[in-house]
């Protein structure tokens, strides 16, 4: 028997992946799996440009909502949720398309990649950051090339949350992490179909979909969130914009200095995401706009 095909819809954001999807489940029968790393956390929908309720009730969508703003949410929990959404759609004969632009999470599940389970360990996180914060993030980046260099050569060493988690790993089981972030078959035929609009075009629309986004509710959804008591310090708020969002709703800067920075913020994220998905990576289909990713898509399901 055949492997199960999965589709995935991949590129940076405001690229028009949601879009895509959406055009593709008005012709297809599809369930759709969720790979943004922040659309998980119920109450930030705003800013992570999450679906509508009226598009979620469009067509089945798999792991958004699925987390409190103040639970950890982690490569081995989307692993694991991932593969039973994808178990689940293709048992109803729907063809299971995974969509968003987290890296990690994508070719996780592509590529089979099993994480290790390690419980947090907050203390030790909590040192880790006070460490960066005081002697830099490339001071606690040495420290993990000394350890476990595999893991160092693909982490970035700005990002302080993933290095704090490759040492926390090796601290608690005295293994790198990169040892044991292990691969087998995933169990279907990934097909990799991206979006990759012209690079100013796709950063005039990523300003305009932040402009859009404050002056349609994000200051009030972040407010209700730090009115509930979740502070900018949780890793949910590690989404880009909510922080910067977080200063203005407290009064610490303005909404101009906040757009800028928010702006800023995305287009630092379009370039992370275009380490991840490269535009000569072969295993990926390129289209120009949603459109035509949608059509493709189409063809390949009709295949």
């Amino acid at each position: 028997m055949a492997a199960p095909r999965v589709l995935f819809i991949v590129g940076p954001t405001a690229s028009g992946k949601t879009a895509a999807s959406l055009e593709l489940a008005a012709h297809a029968h599809i369930e759709i799996v969720n790979a943004d790393s922040r659309q998980v956390y119920r109450g930030m929908s705003v800013g992570t440009g999450k679906p509508t309720p009226e598009q979620l009730a469009s067509v089945p969508h798999h792991l958004i909502d699925v987390a409190a703003p103040d639970e950890r949410y982690n490569l081995a929990r989307f692993l694991a949720e991932a593969r039973d959404a994808i178990a689940g759609a293709a048992s109803r004969s729907a063809t299971p398309v995974v969509v968003g632009g987290t890296g990690q999470y994508v070719w996780g599940l592509a590529e089979g990649w099993y994480a290790p389970a390690v419980p947090p360990n907050q203390t030790l996180r909590a040192e880790l950051a006070e460490e960066a914060r005081r002697r830099g993030p490339e001071t606690l980046h040495e420290r993990l090339r000394a350890v476990d260099p595999r893991s160092a050569e693909t982490i970035d060493p700005r990002n302080v949350r993933r290095v704090v988690r490759a040492l926390e790993v090796w601290h608690e089981t005295g293994a790198p992490f990169s040892r044991q972030r292990r691969k087998s078959p995933p169990g279907f035929e990934p097909v990799l179909l991206g979006i990759a609009p012209e690079r100013t075009a796709l950063h005039q629309r990523a300003a305009d979909r932040v402009d859009a986004m404050l002056s349609g509710g994000w200051p009030e959804e972040v407010r209700e969130l730090l009115d509930a008591g979740y502070g900018p310090d949780l890793p949910s708020f590690s989404s880009v914009g909510y922080r910067e969002v977080a200063a203005y709703v407290q009064g610490r800067v303005t909404l101009e200095e906040t757009a800028e920075r928010v702006k800023t913020a995305t287009h630092r994220l379009i370039r992370r995401q275009a380490a991840w998905f490269k535009a000569t990576d072969e295993r990926i289909a390129w289209s120009a706009d949603a459109g035509s990713l949608a059509a493709d898509a189409l063809r390949t399901l009709r295949a």
